[in-house]
């Protein structure tokens, strides 16, 4: 979720009053009436400050020759005395809706761009519930369907959802915002070889019937919603944790990740007690497009983390601590992402600390720090370099970039400094515990901080300087600095190979993934092919497991013309659909006169193999037109 997105079309609201009688259709050209400002979130039509959302109920069938989902959702709201209850959706079949057993009369409005249409409902002053029966379509950029041929089993077919920003609203009727919580229940029908799980209470064997049974009893935003469907099975990995994965894949999977309940209690020792009663892990196919999805209770994770050692294992404790950043207390609009993603940084940074010691928390640091410089560059040093955006007509993933995540963490690891660390840590315990199942936007926190932390600490507020660090563009001149005296020894290494073609093979051999990252990255610039020839024959770099290792390795070939490792680079392309590693690979292809062609080439092969989400991204890097 650390890709740049190229800038998309502004859109503009069309206000008009909610007036006259509405028609049971399922298309109008009148733009909806944006709700009045709750919670403050332009990217739904909720009218959420007179009915909002509190519970769901849904029956959905999986149906995996048609590639649809077939489903009836019962919402249940809390009505302010108003007529009308607004719901986001995208794409959606609506076939009817009812209060109670009675059809009423509904609106399905004109498709705003990102957004989707408005499904507009007429009620009763005193109406609590509605029932929305629906199908998706072939284009629900939520879910992804695959053969059995894309799987790691080869067995069966596969269905998993991302519902993170705004497309909860393609596979169910809801009030997609993050600053709506409800709790659900649901009932989901499989085929009877296939498992299904959710971001809920769990089964972890299949049922002959085909057909499960979840329940989510705190209340969360819709972009956690989640449904995973496929041949799966489960092993624990502690009292609390486990982990689900693909028969083939189950073994390495939870042999990877044994260290998750020693995880889990390290958290809970920093910031108080999981409330999700479970921690379990799904490893997804390939081509899942983020690193990590902190889904309640069941965290999706990319098969990219599995590298044989242990090495990659901070995206599970980022994903873990996101149940207190994220989970618990969430932004309440995308314009105030950094609350999720800068507190999670700084949390899975203490909890690798906790469990695997300073040294690695230090390398971790200053790879963010490096991340977030090129990520200020590729931006321009521009407005969306701020902690608090402004994605007003634009889609949300736009400021999915490593200023929310590296910039936000930075600011913390800033506080943390200017207060001391203990102080830091009992403020964080008490805003997770008064914000808990609360959506708050950055002006929230930042009076929270001000009042209960930074008021009792001199110059605190003026040595920080937050209105800089969260309202302006850039990097202010008092980011922490972090060292590392095993990042200092990797650089006398990459000095010495680029001076002296030497390097010392048993040191270099013994490197943990950073390192490797850090020597590849201080290469990058003056490396030449005979010196990349000599580590290939040293390190085998081309072909290597680590996939953060052979991500820098593959942007260094095509940026020097290695071409021995080309056949690396297209099978990379063709087995992982992680964004944060294949975007940038595509790009830096289309940006070498050499290979642009073989980037399109590479694409067109690939692109039914990767996620909305990936080629959202990749279709605008190439120029590439999707087919209808």
């Amino acid at each position: 979720m650390r890709t740049s997105i190229n800038a998309l079309v502004f859109v503009t609201f069309i206000l008009l009053a909610q007036c006259g009688s509405k028609e049971n259709k399922t298309k109008v050209d009148t733009p909806v009436k944006k709700a009045v400002e709750f919670p403050r979130d332009p990217h739904t039509f909720a009218n959420a400050d007179k009915a909002i959302m509190k519970h769901l109920n849904l029956d959905i069938d999986v149906d995996f020759d048609e590639k649809k989902i077939y489903g009836t959702a019962k919402i249940r709201f809390e009505n302010k005395g108003t007529d009308i209850v607004i719901l986001d959706t995208k794409d959606l079949n609506i076939k009817s809706v009812k209060i109670g057993d009675r059809s009423t009369q509904y609106t399905l409005h004109e498709e705003i761009p990102h957004l989707g249409s408005a499904l507009e409902v007429s009620i009763d002053t005193f109406t609590t519930s509605i029932t929305v029966e629906y199908s998706t379509s072939a284009n629900a950029e939520a879910l992804q369907w695959l053969s059995p041929a894309q799987t790691s089993g080869k067995r069966a077919p596969f269905l998993f959802t991302q519902s993170q920003a705004i497309l909860a609203r393609t596979w169910v009727p809801c009030q997609d915002s993050p600053g709506i919580r409800f709790t659900y229940e649901a009932e989901v029908s499989v085929p009877k070889n296939l498992l299904a799980l959710m971001s809920a209470s769990n089964p972890t064997e299949k049922k002959d019937s085909g057909t499960y049974s979840f329940k989510m009893e705190q209340p969360i935003p819709a972009y956690l919603f989640a449904l995973v469907v496929g041949d799966l099975d489960y092993r624990a990995t502690g009292e609390r944790t486990g982990v689900y994965a693909e028969p083939s894949v189950l073994s390495k999977a939870s042999k990877e990740l044994e260290d998750m309940e020693t995880m889990l209690n390290a958290a809970e020792k920093l910031y108080g007690t999981y409330q999700w009663e479970r921690y379990d892990v799904v490893f997804l196919p390939p081509s899942f497009p983020f690193g990590g999805m902190e889904n309640p209770r069941l965290t999706f994770a990319t098969p990219t983390i599995l590298a044989g050692d242990k090495s990659l294992v901070s995206l599970v404790a980022h994903e873990l601590a996101h149940s207190w950043s994220g989970n618990l207390v969430t932004n309440a609009t995308w314009n105030d992402f950094w609350l999720n993603e800068g507190f999670t940084v700084y949390f899975e940074y203490r909890i690798m600390e906790e469990v695997y010691g300073k040294d690695v928390a230090q390398m971790l640091g200053l790879i963010s720090y490096s991340d977030l410089l090129k990520e200020l560059e590729d931006l321009d040093y521009g407005d969306d370099t701020k902690l608090k955006l402004n994605l007003n007509g634009r889609n949300p993933d736009e400021g999915v970039t490593a200023i929310a995540y590296e910039k936000g963490y930075f600011f913390l690891k800033l506080i943390e400094q200017t207060v001391g660390r203990d102080n830091f840590d009992i403020f964080l315990n008490k805003y997770f515990n008064e914000f808990a199942y609360k959506s708050i936007d950055t002006e929230t926190f930042l009076a929270y901080l001000n009042k209960n932390l930074l008021a009792n600490h001199n110059k605190a507020d003026s040595l920080i300087n937050i209105d800089k660090w969260v309202y302006n563009n850039g990097l202010p001149d008092n980011c922490p600095k972090i060292a590392s005296s095993r990042f200092e020894a990797v650089k006398s290494a990459a000095d010495g190979f680029l001076n002296n073609n030497v390097l010392n093979g048993s040191k270099a051999r013994e490197w943990m993934y950073q390192e490797w990252v850090y020597f590849l990255r201080e290469t990058s610039d003056s490396i030449s092919y005979q010196q990349m020839a000599m580590l290939d024959k040293d390190f085998r770099l081309s072909y290597q497991d680590n996939a953060e290792i052979a991500f820098e390795w593959l942007l260094l070939a095509i940026k020097h013309d290695y071409t021995p490792a080309y056949n690396r680079l297209e099978r990379f392309l063709s087995t992982v659909g992680r964004r944060k590693f294949i975007a940038p690979l595509y790009e830096a292809m289309a940006n070498n006169p050499k290979l642009a062609q073989r980037a399109k080439n590479l694409y067109e092969r690939n692109r039914s193999s990767y996620h909305y989400v990936a080629t959202n991204t990749i279709d605008k890097i190439l120029d590439f037109s999707s087919p209808n």
